[in-house]
């Protein structure tokens, strides 16, 4: 695990195959994610709020927008495909906020280490990214025109 993370501290090699960032909220350490870049269209990310008193407060959702932006600025990419359990209503329930299911289907293989099951396919093009932070401001306007001190940050 150690090596995963160690291995993913971004060096601003644009062909860097994985990159962790941070997720702080008033300066402190609340999550990270981690980038993993397969090919110009097939990429994928995990996304994990790790401290539990801010869990389920809306963080993700405020962020997820940002997150995407940050993915297609430190990487030359054109796609972001997000593969999501589709019993895990709360993650499904925020991707939905932004895209669309393409697909469900049953898979042997995940991006992961999510074992064989059920999965919702999610795509997220550069040309996307617009349309998302419509969608934001369109969800919380206030936030946005008084946006919080959490972001994702390139790890250290």
């Amino acid at each position: 695990m150690r090596k995963r993370f160690s291995n993913s501290i971004r060096t601003g090699d644009s062909a860097q195959p994985t990159i962790s960032l941070e997720i702080t909220l008033d300066e402190r350490l609340v999550g990270y994610t981690l980038f993993v870049r397969y090919s110009d269209d097939v990429n994928d990310s995990h996304w994990h709020i790790i401290v539990p008193a801010v869990r389920a407060k809306g963080l993700s959702t405020a962020l997820y927008p940002h997150r995407i932006q940050a993915y297609f600025d430190i990487a030359p990419i054109s796609r972001m495909i997000h593969q999501t359990r589709a019993r895990n209503l709360s993650l499904n329930r925020m991707l939905d906020k932004f895209v669309p299911a393409a697909e469900t289907s049953v898979t042997d293989k995940s991006d992961g280490v999510a074992l064989p099951g059920e999965f919702h396919i999610r795509f997220v093009t550069r040309a996307d990214i617009p349309r998302i932070f419509a969608r934001e401001a369109e969800l919380d306007p206030i936030s946005c025109a008084n946006r919080s001190t959490a972001s994702p940050q390139p790890g250290s």
